[in-house]
């Protein structure tokens, strides 16, 4: 085993610049916000959309279409009988 595999590697540096800091408007850069702190682009989407939707459409043994809540307990608003979910 070659000597210099027996100590951890260092962390690459960085390629920067000298003064490109200085000349891109001084002083640090802006804090970026943390990941707990950006919204998740996916949530954000649903939000803008109304949110989740509750209602699904259901077809009866009997012939009738019918849009209703989402549940385990649907029953035909024709016949009266039970939707399987």
């Amino acid at each position: 085993m070659r000597a210099s595999l027996l100590h951890p590697l260092r962390e690459p540096r960085r390629a920067r610049r000298r003064g490109s800091a200085r000349r891109a408007g001084g002083g640090a850069p802006a804090p970026q916000p943390s990941a707990a702190a950006r919204p998740d682009p996916e949530v954000q989407r649903v939000r803008e959309a109304g949110g989740p939707v509750d209602r699904a459409s259901y077809s009866c043994q009997c012939g009738y279409l019918f849009s209703a809540e989402v549940s385990t307990t649907v029953s035909c608003p024709h016949c009266g009988a039970g939707q399987a979910w």
